[in-house]
């Protein structure tokens, strides 16, 4: 009969080495930060890029498309965005951003009839009648904000519940609050930045951090 001995052997050391692994600390990776950012643009789908698109990928996804796409080519990129992938943004979102894109990385010219159609879809509609006032939730969900953001947990950026009881006792919280969605910034919260939502009315803006302080 053969010894058991070599087995024993291997198996004793296959039991050190998962002990070993189970015992070691998990690794820690550290990316480095941020640095592409959006070409600056007076169009409005600058602000939407920057608010929507940089939630799911880097802006150096746009450098590695081919240069002088149309209009019409930017534009069903963004769609695809939209439609395939599930994008936070809507059909006129899609309109702004594929403007933008065309214009500061591809072939349009911001003064294209066309370009100004998809930059300003308000402006070609007739008056539209005075809509209720908007509520908290579809806000945030409109505006991609519970992307980064959760009511009661961190996600990417604190809970609404958190910042909440950092401003509960301060005299100016509805004003810089408000200022931190509209204008964007880092450092309150970590080093992620937060995208400015200049787009938003000040109704609107009013109804966020109200939201979010009553939290």
């Amino acid at each position: 009969m053969k010894s058991m001995k070599p087995m024993m052997t291997l198996l004793c050391a296959a039991q050190f080495c998962l002990a070993t692994m189970a015992s070691a600390a998990p690794l820690s990776i550290t990316l480095p930060p941020e640095t592409a950012a959006f070409k600056p643009s007076a169009l409005p789908g600058y602000q939407l890029a920057q608010q929507k698109c940089s939630i799911c990928h880097s802006a150096d996804y746009i450098a590695f498309q081919p240069p002088g796409l149309s209009l019409a080519q930017w534009t069903a990129e963004a769609g695809k965005m939209q439609h395939v992938y599930g994008a936070p943004i809507s059909d006129q979102d899609v309109s702004m951003i594929g403007a933008y894109l065309a214009v500061t990385y591809g072939s349009a010219k911001a003064s294209d009839a066309e370009v100004q159609a998809a930059s300003n879809p308000v402006a070609a509609q007739p008056p539209a009648v005075p809509a209720a006032k908007a509520d908290p939730m579809a806000l945030l969900q409109n505006n991609a904000c519970l992307s980064c953001h959760a009511i009661d947990h961190k996600v990417v950026g604190p809970a609404y519940h958190d910042v909440a009881a950092r401003y509960v006792n301060d005299p100016q919280a509805l004003t810089k609050v408000t200022s931190s969605i509209q204008h964007g910034g880092s450092g309150k919260w970590g080093d992620i930045p937060m995208p400015p939502f200049a787009q938003l009315s000040a109704e609107d803006l009013q109804t966020l951090t109200t939201f979010i302080l009553s939290r």
